[in-house]
Parts: structure tokens; C-alpha cells; sequence
């Protein structure tokens, strides 16, 4: 019967290789144990040895002080010495020489036996030690040796581990590097006492050689960091130490340059992606020297960035306080202009570098500074959001820039200025997640059983799925382009937070001066506000526009809102805003016609929500009346305002083309046309003919009477009468644009043959009221252009 088998299990080769690591790593621990062990030992011997060598030192035996004879005793003395001496064999000379000697005192004639230096009175004895010991003393140093681990080997007697000692020598680079750097540094001393004994001239000349010095040292930091980044970008932390210029004559001057010195270095050393912190594995792990050396460099870059930031960050920091204690009225005038130049830095780091590290804390910075009270500081950095939203093509800088401007608004309760709303006029949204899309592109919800995903999927093909969705995420990532959708989601919640930031002003501080930006703002983005907002916007803006306390341009945003949410996807509801027609006619006989403004281009753009995208809902007699007040406008106004409302009256005719009732004289209608009413659905607008364009057809710009022209004959589409192309395929608003008052071109219309009576134009003479006009929109300004065609 064989024996018992044992329980125990036998321990395999992966086990047995673990155990031999482990063996191996207590071996190196203990023999690194015994080494420090040994190096304890001898330091605590040569501290006993030094204790020792003090001790003994301290122990010597001192010889006492000699006190000074007589003088009977030094002349006893003296004759006993010369009796001694073999006078016989000395001459004259040479006694009377070691005579003189002896009266005078020197190391030769004094008590050799004392210890006590020359001047013994001004020093002690005990000082001298002292200073003996402060001398350090050479002692025999241990080299520090460091241990490599070598790859073990394997032979008959198993695993046997490998190690070799190599001795450590330090290399003080850090303390010659720094000294090199004290040595280059610039001194910066100044002598007031000096300065104030010269003259105005020779302080004016010596200012302007420290400004020239202080300009050759920045000059020479800057080229050689931006020549080679990767070695010189501690010379960056020299031009930090330039801020804290202490001259008080060149202390503005130099850190402004150093200021902006810093500015351009960063942007030309900085990287195209951001530098992320190193993890604590891998800094532990070993790189080559190249990765090192990129490391250091991407290290030293953002951690000085930091510190430039802080330094502006605090420069305007130190104005804010100036200005709010009022205490030197003399030093305000530095601090602003510091604190000016501070802030430019910032606004061409913003716009320069979108991509790097720290981006959010300069909006942080700048947001609340396009609210201050310095018109040259918040013209600065507003125009530098401005271009940030215009140039920001992914979105993530401007959801950023929106979520600060939306916290500072609401903690400064709606006490801000509205320059700073008018910013986000600038926002590039087009097109957004709307909250149907997210219901259409919802993924639908279908459960299946086992069978049913292994009938319609095998395993394998669910295998080559997966890998194929991954393959496509890494080639997307690859590709490194901009991700539509994630662009869409970025806009959706920047302007989710503009409306937000609207809402709050129209609920809650209604009669601010915000009002007008937000109304243009709202207009802007109408076509991209949900749904579920239509009835409370339309609510909210129809009392606006009732209680009468909106001006001319308020309105107009209002009724723009209105109808570009009806034209959009506010479609589908049924509502008859009567009320923004009535006050858009009555609106369009107020309007300045003898100054350029930006009112008609609102008008333009209302006219074409209201007329021609919603020609089902709107009936003839209110296009008629529209068509008529339209022509009546178009001749108080300036010419390029005009050739837009003679389009937008063209625009109206395509789209109603029984208007043409309007050409005829000989059709008539029930009742008279009342041209002062203001409901354009009972001011019989039918019952009058468009006789204003006959007068714009003798107007002194040729385009205006090239409309008027067009609109008499019907405006046809083709034949002779019919617009060229430059004309006839652009808008209203367009239209506007591009014929501006100083653009206009001046062209008088030819007299007919036979015609006597000519003005100073070359022109059959017009009536007064219109040859009183021609006259006065010819200026001064104008008369010294060239009038040639813009087109």
C-alpha cells in the first residue's frame, strides 16, 4: 500500500521565482541597511575625534603675564646684558646701532614667553582663539558611493544577484549658474543725493542712458530665450526681477517694456496645446535626456507664465487700491498708465493664446475690468472680446466667457454697462440643438430578449462591432478636427446662458439701461429660441411696446423679435400680432430722415419678416397701406435709405401682386385714403395712386431714380424696364449697405431737348421744396469726393 500522500502542495516555478525576487530585494535591503549602518559609525568617530582635538586645544597650558619693570630695573638689567656681551669684538658702530634697536619696540625686543599679540591692549587673547576656532577645519570626507542592481544570473548554485558601487560626485551647477546670474543681473542701485546736485539737463541725460541700459538687458534676455527656449528659459525669471525696478526716474518706463517684452516671448515660445501637470509615476520614471530636458522646459514655461499672470494680475490690483484711497494724487497718473499697459498684455494673451494654459483665468481677470469707469480700459477689453467670439470656432472660450459675464451681471444686480451685453452680439452661434431635435435624434428604446439578439447579431459579429466603433474613436481623434456635434452642444449652452442672462433683465430690471441691448440682442438670436419661451417673450414685448416708455430703436428690436420668432419656428402658432403692425406704420413716419442712423436697417429687416415671409397671413389692404407709406418715406430720407425702401416696395409688389392697383389713376375704391390713420387695415390705402415716384424719378441720384422707374412701370422681372442683376439679386437691407451717403454717386439726370431753363446741376429745375433739398444733402464733405459708382 503506498504511503500517504501529502496535503502539501508542491510549490511551482513562477511561485519559486517570486520567492527568489523577494529574497533578492531583502538582500539588497539588508546590505544597503549595513551600509548606512557603517557610514553612522564613522561620522560618530570623527565627531569624537573633533570633540577630542577641542578638548585638548582648550587644555594647554597658558604661560602668565608678564608685568612691565621699572625703569631702575630695565637699566640694571640693560647694564647686565652689555657686560655680558664681547664688546671687545664688536666695533663702535654696530653697538651703537643695537643700541638704537633696543629702544624702540619690536617682535625681536618684546617677551617672547607671553602669548599675547603686539597690541595686546586693543585685543584679547581669548578673541584670538575664538577666531581660530571659526576657521573650519579640513577633515577626511567619505565618498558617497551609489549602488546599481545588475541583471542576476543563474548557475549551479541558482540565482545569483549582481550589483557594482559607483561613487557619487556632486556637480555644483545650481550654485554657478545662480552666481552667473547675480553677475549678469543689472544693478539697480540709485543715488537720490547724487541726482539732486545736477542740473534738469544732466538728470534728463542720465535717465535716458538707465532707460538705454535697461533696454540692451532686456533686449539681449529676450533674444537669447526665444533663440533657444529649451536652454534659456530661466533667463525669463531675470525678466520677471526687471518688474520690481526700485529707480524711481526709470521705474514706469522699464516695466512697461519688460511688460510687453514678456508678452511677445510667450507668445513665441508658448505651445499649440496645453501642458498638462506630470503624474507622480511619471515623474518617478526614468526618461532619456531629450524627454528630460523637454520636461524642464515645458515645466519652467507654464510655472513662469503663472507668475507673468500674477504679476499683471497684481499690477492692476495695486491701481484699483490707488484709486479707491485717493492718497497720492501725483502716483495716480503711473498706476493708470501701468494698469493700461497691464491690461493690453492681458487682451493680447487672450486672443493669442485661446489654447494654453491658464486662458480662463484671464477671462477671469478681464470680464469684470469691461465694467470700469476708464472708457481707454473698458474700450480695450471689450474690443478684445469681441474679436475673441468672432475668431473662437470651437465655442469653449466663448462658454467660458459667457459663464463669467453671466456670474458678474448677476452679482452687481443689473449695475453694468451696456457696452458689455453688446459683446455678445459678436457670439458666433448659427446653429444649435434645438429641444424637438433632441427629441428626433433621441435613440429609441427596444428591449430584447437573448434569442432575439443572437438571431439578429452572432457573437462574432458583435465582436467586430465593437472593435469598429473603437476604431472609428481613434480615427476621429486622429483626424484632429472640429467635432460638429460637440461644437453644437458648446453653442447650445453658451446661448442657453445669454438668454438666461436676457430673461433676468426683462423680469427684473426692465427700466435699466440694459434694455436696449438686450432688446438688439434678442434679435440677433430670435431664430434660435425654443419653443416652450415663444408665449412668454411675445407677452413680455407686446407690453413693452404698449406702455409707450420704449424709444424709436427699442420698438423696432421689439417688433424684429416678434416676427423673427413668427417666421421662424413660431410658424406653427396662431397668432396675429396686429398690434406690432399698427406700430411699425405708425413708427415709419417718425424716423430721422435728415441723418445717417441705423434705424432703417432694422425697419428693412422687419418689413421682410412681417411682408414678404408672411404674405398668407397678411391681407392686401395692410400691404397697400405699407407700400404707399413706404413711397411717402422714400422721399425724406437720404439716398441710400431711400434705394432700400424703394426695394423693400418692390419686394412687396412681387409678393402682392394685385398692389399694382396703386400705378393706376383710373381705378377707384370705396371711400377716401385718410393718410394720418394708423391702423393700416382701414386707411383705404387703395384709393390713392404712388405719385411719390414720379418726383424720385427727377432725384439727383441715379439709382434712386432707377428704382423709381422700375417700381412706375409695375416692376417687371424682365424686358426693358426690368433691374440689372447687381440690383435686382440683393436685399433691401443689402442695398442699404452698400449705398452709403459718402458712396453715393452723382450723376444728374439729362434735360430733355428744347428745355431753356437749367440749374447749376445741368437739370430741368426741379420744384423748391425738392431743389432746396438736393442742395442741403450736398455738404461740404461731399462736394471734395469723388463721386465714381460703387458698383
Amino acid at each position: 500500500m503506498s504511503p500517504p500522500r501529502s496535503k502539501k502542495r508542491r510549490p511551482t516555478f513562477r511561485r519559486l521565482l517570486k520567492t527568489s525576487g523577494v529574497k533578492l530585494e531583502n538582500k539588497t535591503k539588508n546590505r544597503q541597511m549595513k551600509q548606512q549602518n557603517v557610514a553612522k559609525k564613522q561620522r560618530k568617530e570623527q565627531k569624537k575625534l573633533r570633540q577630542a582635538v577641542k578638548d585638548n586645544v582648550l587644555s594647554t597650558a597658558r604661560p602668565l603675564e608678564t608685568y612691565r619693570k621699572t625703569p631702575e630695573e630695565e637699566e640694571a638689567a640693560e647694564e647686565e646684558f652689555l657686560e655680558t656681551l664681547p664688546t671687545d669684538m664688536i666695533e663702535e658702530d654696530d653697538l651703537q646701532r643695537m643700541r638704537d634697536m633696543a629702544g624702540h619696540a619690536s617682535f625681536i625686543t618684546r617677551d617672547l614667553s607671553s602669548c599675547g599679540p603686539v597690541h595686546g591692549g586693543k585685543k584679547r587673547s581669548g578673541e584670538v582663539m575664538r577666531g581660530h576656532e571659526k576657521v573650519p577645519r579640513k577633515l577626511a570626507r567619505t565618498e558617497e558611493k551609489e549602488v546599481i542592481h545588475l541583471l542576476p544570473i543563474k548557475d549551479c548554485r541558482g540565482v545569483v544577484p549582481r550589483s557594482v558601487e559607483r561613487v557619487v560626485t556632486e556637480q555644483p551647477e545650481e550654485e554657478e549658474e545662480e552666481e552667473e546670474a547675480a553677475a549678469e543681473e543689472p544693478e539697480l542701485d540709485y543715488d537720490p543725493e547724487g541726482s539732486a546736485a545736477m542740473t534738469s539737463d544732466q538728470r534728463e541725460q542720465l535717465r535716458v542712458n538707465k532707460v538705454n541700459e535697461r533696454k540692451l538687458c532686456i533686449a539681449r534676455l529676450g533674444s537669447a530665450v526665444v533663440s533657444d527656449p529649451y536652454s534659456n528659459i530661466k533667463m525669463v525669471k531675470q525678466l520677471r526681477g526687471m518688474l520690481m525696478e526700485a529707480d524711481p526716474s526709470v521705474a514706469v518706463t522699464v516695466r512697461k517694456l519688460v511688460m510687453v517684452s514678456l508678452m511677445e516671448i510667450f507668445k513665441d515660445v508658448a505651445p499649440t496645446f496645453r501642458i498638462r501637470p506630470l503624474t507622480s509615476e511619471e515623474k518617478a520614471s526614468k526618461v532619456k535626456k531629450e524627454t528630460q530636458k523637454l520636461r524642464d522646459f515645458e515645466e519652467g514655461l507654464v510655472s513662469q507664465y503663472k507668475f507673468y499672470l500674477e504679476d499683471l494680475e497684481q499690477t492692476v490690483k495695486d491701481w484699483k487700491q490707488k484709486k479707491k484711497k485717493r492718497s497720492q494724487a501725483v502716483g495716480l497718473q503711473s498706476y493708470l498708465g501701468l494698469a493700461q499697459v497691464a491690461v493690453r498684455c492681458l487682451c493680447e494673451l487672450l486672443l493669442a493664446l485661446p489654447h494654453f494654459n491658464f486662458h480662463n483665468n484671464i477671462v477671469v481677470i478681464l470680464v469684470p475690468l469691461m465694467n470700469d469707469a476708464v472708457p481707454q480700459v473698458s474700450g480695450v477689453c471689450c474690443d478684445a472680446f469681441r474679436k475673441l467670439f468672432q475668431q473662437d470656432k470651437e465655442g469653449g472660450a466663448s462658454l467660458a466667457t459667457v459663464r463669467v459675464i453671466s456670474g458678474l451681471v448677476k452679482s452687481l444686480s443689473f449695475n453694468v454697462r451696456p457696452e458689455l451685453l453688446r459683446t455678445l452680439l459678436c457670439l458666433r452661434i448659427k446653429e444649435v440643438q434645438m429641444k424637438k431635435d433632441l427629441q428626433d435624434t433621441a435613440p429609441t428604446k427596444k428591449f430584447m430578449n437573448h434569442k432575439e439578439k443572437k438571431k439578429n447579431l452572432s457573437r462574432m459579429q458583435r465582436k467586430w462591432k465593437k472593435a469598429g466603433e473603437k476604431l472609428e474613436q481613434e480615427l476621429l481623434e486622429a483626424e484632429a478636427t472640429d467635432n460638429k456635434e460637440k461644437k453644437i452642444k458648446l453653442h447650445t449652452e453658451t446661448l442657453n446662458i445669454v438668454f438666461l442672462i436676457y430673461f433676468r433683465i426683462l423680469k427684473k430690471a426692465q427700466k435699466s439701461v440694459l434694455l436696449p441691448a438686450v432688446l438688439e440682442g434678442l434679435a440677433n438670436f430670435a431664430h434660435l429660441i425654443n419653443l416652450e419661451f415663444f408665449d412668454d417673450l411675445l407677452n413680455v414685448l407686446q407690453n413693452l411696446v404698449q406702455s409707450g416708455d420704449l424709444t424709436n430703436r427699442e420698438s423696432l428690436h421689439c417688433i424684429q423679435t416678434v416676427f423673427t420668432i413668427l417666421s421662424g419656428q413660431g410658424d406653427v402658432l396662431t397668432v396675429d400680432p396686429l398690434t406690432f403692425y399698427s406700430q411699425l406704420y405708425r413708427m415709419l413716419l417718425r424716423l430721422h430722415g435728415g441723418a445717417p442712423n441705423d434705424d432703417i436697417i432694422i425697419v428693412l429687416r422687419c418689413l421682410d419678416a412681417m411682408l414678404t415671409r408672411r404674405r398668407k397671413q397678411v391681407t392686401l389692404r395692410r400691404a397697400m397701406a405699407f407700400v404707399k407709406r413706404l413711397s411717402v418715406l422714400s422721399l425724406h430720407v437720404l439716398p441710400n435709405a431711400s434705394v432700400g425702401l424703394l426695394a423693400a416696395s418692390r419686394a412687396t409688389v412681387h409678393a402682392f401682386p394685385k398692389c399694382d392697383f396703386l400705378l393706376d389713376n383710373e381705378v377707384q375704391g370705396s371711400g377716401f385714403y385718410l393718410p394720418e390713420l394708423d391702423e393700416p387695415e382701414h386707411c383705404n390705402a387703395q384709393n390713392t395712386a404712388l405719385w411719390e415716384l414720379h418726383m424720385l424719378q427727377r432725384h439727383y441720384h441715379p439709382v434712386v431714380r432707377r428704382m423709381a422707374a422700375h417700381l412706375s412701370r409695375g416692376a417687371p422681372s424682365d424686358g426693358a424696364a426690368a433691374l440689372s442683376a447687381d440690383l435686382s439679386r440683393r436685399s433691401p437691407a443689402e442695398l442699404f449697405n452698400v449705398y452709403t451717403v459718402k458712396d453715393m454717386t452723382f450723376n444728374p439726370p439729362v434735360a430733355p431737348p428744347g428745355s431753356k431753363k437749367k440749374d447749376r446741376f445741368g437739370s430741368t429745375l426741379l420744384d423748391a421744396e425738392l431743389q432746396t433739398r438736393a442742395e442741403s444733402a450736398l455738404t461740404a464733405e461731399d462736394t471734395e469726393l469723388d463721386f465714381t459708382s460703387t458698383h
